[in-house]
């Protein structure tokens, strides 16, 4: 194998894992807030899930990236490590964009229970 093609498969292979270990911190920071909404701290949920964001756009940017580098015209070799990668980057995506959702689902079903209370 040429050295620049072993070069290629050896900048995707950190490519694919910067995106899986920020994916992967995201996903954690989107668990802790759905915790915290749980618990109903909801103040820490939005840290959670801003930590989270922050995390998705720094595995977005490497995957911007090697989208861009291909389109440019560089050839990038086959690689199921990216491949994964990918795949964990948009699933981690929907579960924040859910949690963003549940957060203020999750915030008006408090405000009507605290209503209910104040009014009950």
């Amino acid at each position: 194998m040429e050295e620049s093609t072993q070069n290629k498969e050896m900048d995707m292979s950190e490519a694919a894992m910067q995106i899986i270990i920020h994916a992967g911190d995201a996903r954690l920071y989107t668990m802790e807030a759905i915790d915290a909404m749980g618990d109903e701290d909801f103040g820490k949920a939005r840290e959670q899930l801003k930590l989270a964001t922050e995390k998705l756009k720094a595995a977005h940017i490497v995957h911007t990236k090697a989208i861009q580098d291909e389109a440019r015209g560089v050839a990038l070799p086959y690689s199921l490590l990216f491949t994964h990668a990918q795949d964990t980057l948009m699933t981690i995506k929907s579960e924040l964009l859910l949690a963003e959702h549940l957060l203020g689902v999750f915030e008006k079903l408090n405000n009507r229970l605290d209503e209910s209370k104040n009014h009950g």
